[in-house]
């Protein structure tokens, strides 16, 4: 069942004034209460016009990654330390502004990426600063922007049913799942990644500030991995569990297993083609549970050694997953029922995983952490890969005693923007 928006308010700026506000002009204008004054007011016509100059970049060069490209960014790109994920609901009912909202967007992650400020209003004492400022100074450490629609987008409301891809759809339920609606579904997302988390925090402020009138905020999770100081460019950062996380990712250096995995061609729609399909699951980690289990009962759940990440049995962490090897009693090396052993199957079917491990404080009910793992992957079909995978996982996996999907959604993630266009121009036109 969708949500319901947590605010809707139809008020439009009516552009830029030179003349000095009342303080009753101004509380019109903003809007003074909920999420307006919690991100700054303001609308997709006030805040920043698309095609509007930005400010110089503050930063280039190894900091400061690209936001326009063939493919989006944040999706094959080395995982930042930080996440800040936000879905939305498009409270708008005509199609033009939706894409009024996807220019603005696409001007505003310009800046932002690049480490400037948004728009050009940033010094008047008689307006709102068109950016809120947090990150003025800040590097842009690494930000990408990483954008998307739901099935929900598809609905009727804006005519493009017939523009669906097939594979998207709301999920299946699975096995075991106790999904919240405050944690799932949405219209539209945006993935914000950086090494800075107050940069990434930035980025969505600035874009929720934007949408005002147009979409509103669903739900949000931050998060957070970390690889270590050893080896902090190339090491497999670990889960809340202690474990490594995303040692079978496909080899993204590879084109050609890149269009297998992870990018649509044309097998869907052409609006899609450079583009990919993410699934968001939000599982809570039943810590307290996992902190009493032996080491060995730990590694049987994964079917791999916790400190070098290895496969049981094996020593290097990217050894291939021998699924034949038993031991001298005839017993399976690696269980069957393993994390490892059924995510792997046969090795036909793979995934792009992009997760990050969130805490989100402690349970006032339980007295436990709300703390786990924000799950993300990228395919290129998922039915066929997502879908085909955890319905194993949620039937057999050991795992499964220690974990409870408490969030789920889908989304369509636009090809890469143009210098001169913008999100999702091969679908709005």
């Amino acid at each position: 069942m969708k949500k319901k928006p947590l605010l809707k308010d139809d008020n439009k700026s009516t552009g830029i004034f030179d003349h000095k506000l009342s303080r009753r002009e101004m509380l019109r204008l903003t809007g003074a209460s909920g999420l307006g004054l919690l991100l700054g007011g303001g609308s997709v016509g006030g805040i920043l016009a698309a095609g509007q100059a930005a400010a110089p970049p503050q930063a280039s060069g190894a900091d400061s990654l690209p936001f326009y490209g063939t493919h989006q960014a944040g999706i094959l790109t080395p995982a930042q330390n930080f996440l800040c994920f936000a879905a939305f609901d498009l409270t708008a009912t005509k199609l033009a502004d939706v894409k009024k909202l996807l220019q603005a967007w696409t001007t505003a992650a310009a800046a932002l990426t690049s480490g400037s400020l948004i728009g050009s209003v940033n010094d008047n004492p008689n307006l709102p600063p068109s950016d809120t400022g947090e990150a003025d100074g800040l590097t842009p450490s690494k930000c990408t922007l990483t954008f998307g629609v739901g099935p929900g987008f598809f609905d009727g409301r804006f005519g493009l049913a017939s523009q669906r891809p097939s594979t998207l759809s709301d999920l299946p339920a699975f096995a075991g799942d106790s999904l919240e609606p405050q944690w799932s579904g949405g219209d539209l997302c945006v993935q914000a990644c950086a090494d800075d988390l107050q940069v990434a925090f930035h980025a969505i402020r600035n874009l929720a500030r934007i949408a005002r009138g147009t979409a509103v905020l669903r739900w949000t999770q931050e998060g957070f991995q970390r690889t270590g100081a050893a080896d902090p460019k190339g090491a497999t950062p670990r889960n809340l569990l202690g474990f490594k996380d995303g040692t079978g990712n496909p080899d993204v250096t590879d084109d050609a297993e890149m269009r297998k995995v992870v990018w649509s061609g044309s097998e869907g729609p052409a609006w899609m083609n450079g583009g990919t399909y993410m699934a968001v699951r939000r599982v809570r980690l039943r810590i307290e549970v996992w902190d009493r289990s032996t080491l060995s009962d730990q590694e049987s759940t994964f079917g791999r050694h916790r400190q070098s990440g290895a496969p049981i049995g094996a020593t290097d962490e990217f050894a291939k997953l021998n699924l034949e090897a038993a031991d001298s009693a005839g017993k399976p090396v690696i269980p069957p029922d393993s994390h490892s052993a059924l995510a792997h199957g046969d090795g036909t079917v793979k995934i792009l995983r992009r997760s990050y491990s969130y805490s989100s404080g402690m349970d006032l009910t339980t007295g436990q952490l709300d703390a786990g793992l924000l799950f993300i992957s990228f395919q290129k079909d998922l039915v066929k890969q997502f879908v085909s995978i955890q319905q194993r996982l949620a039937k057999n996996d050991r795992l499964n005693e220690y974990m409870v999907h408490t969030g789920s959604a889908v989304f369509a993630c636009f090809p890469g923007v143009r210098e001169g266009g913008y999100i999702g121009e091969g679908l709005l036109g």
